[in-house]
């Protein structure tokens, strides 16, 4: 009798600006994997448009896929797989019926999260929140996610609101949030939140977070004034996290944490005065978290179905 084999499933992750997805198997290994714009700009047909010719792409290497994950932006009822709140980075993609739609389309089982929860998934599942019950996840990114975890079990929340970070006030009456709210934690410590803090601090014109972090790494003086304001910023919520859920670990992930290196130790001094430094860490899996996180929710759903 030949040797079983293994399963295979797509997670995907939807951002403010790209689509990433993966085919993993039970172990975790990615088979395939591919990437394109999220098309924002077009609203929900573009999204979908672009959706739809991912996971189109992925089946067609990947013929052996049994079911789909998939993580967006927003709060997602994570029981009905409904988008049930979108803000401006992914316009008229509220109220999106995820998982219904992949079925429909692609005749597969689907299940659907936040984004910032299936990377903490994919983080304790593969990465750096191995062995650990009780962790906190921001996804630095367009916008800023959050998820909660306390004794290996997700609180998402009664409104699915759970772990919203992103959106509790940093400043009060502060810089405008496309949420309606002033203030918010992502206008200061999101990656699109770096530029407009260069422009305020050093009236400097750079136009990507990464070209930022290039001139920190050269040792230009208008970028290190950003980025202490940036890591004093994040610091501060690190803090306030800590102070609320006291976890084992807060892991930082997002498009942001690329550039780590160039910050962290000025991240890390600011919170050693709170006890927290050896608290922090960065994620394992890069931006692929979120895909990981929604492949094993995938996996997941196929064993709770049964068809294990």
């Amino acid at each position: 009798m030949g040797e079983k084999q293994l399963r295979q499933v797509i997670g995907v992750d939807i951002g403010g600006t790209g689509i990433k997805g993966l085919v993993v198997n039970e172990t975790g290994m990615v088979l395939a994997e591919m990437e394109r714009a999220t098309e924002a700009c077009q609203g929900r047909k573009g999204i979908l448009g672009q959706l739809n010719e991912l996971l189109s792409e992925l089946l067609a290497r990947c013929a052996e896929v049994e079911a789909m994950g998939i993580a967006s932006a927003g709060r997602v009822n994570a029981t009905t797989g409904e988008v049930v709140y979108a803000t401006d980075n992914l316009p008229g993609w509220q109220g999106m019926p995820l998982t219904q739609w992949a079925k429909e389309t692609f005749g597969l089982p689907a299940v659907a999260d936040n984004d910032a929860n299936a990377a903490l998934i994919g983080e304790v599942w593969l990465g750096a929140g191995r062995g650990k019950q009780s962790l906190v996840m921001l996804t630095l990114g367009t916008g800023v996610g959050g998820a909660n975890m306390c004794e290996g079990r997700l609180l998402r929340g009664a409104g699915w609101r759970g772990g919203d970070w992103g959106h509790s006030v940093l400043v009060p009456g502060g810089h405008p949030c496309n949420c309606g709210k002033q203030g918010c934690v992502e206008q200061y410590v999101s990656g699109s939140a770096l530029q407009r803090i260069a422009l305020e601090q050093t009236e400097s014109t750079y136009t990507h977070g990464r070209e930022i972090m290039a001139a920190a790494g050269r040792g230009e003086a208008a970028a290190l004034i950003v980025l202490e304001q940036y890591t004093a910023d994040l610091a501060l919520v690190m803090a306030n996290i800590s102070a609320s859920m006291d976890p084992e670990l807060i892991i930082l992930g997002g498009g942001v944490i690329h550039d780590h290196a160039i910050w962290w130790h000025r991240l890390t001094n600011k919170l050693h005065r709170e006890g927290l430094a050896d608290r922090i860490v960065a994620a394992e899996l890069g931006n692929r978290a979120g895909c990981f996180g929604a492949a094993r929710l995938a996996m997941e759903r196929l064993y709770q179905d049964g068809s294990a």
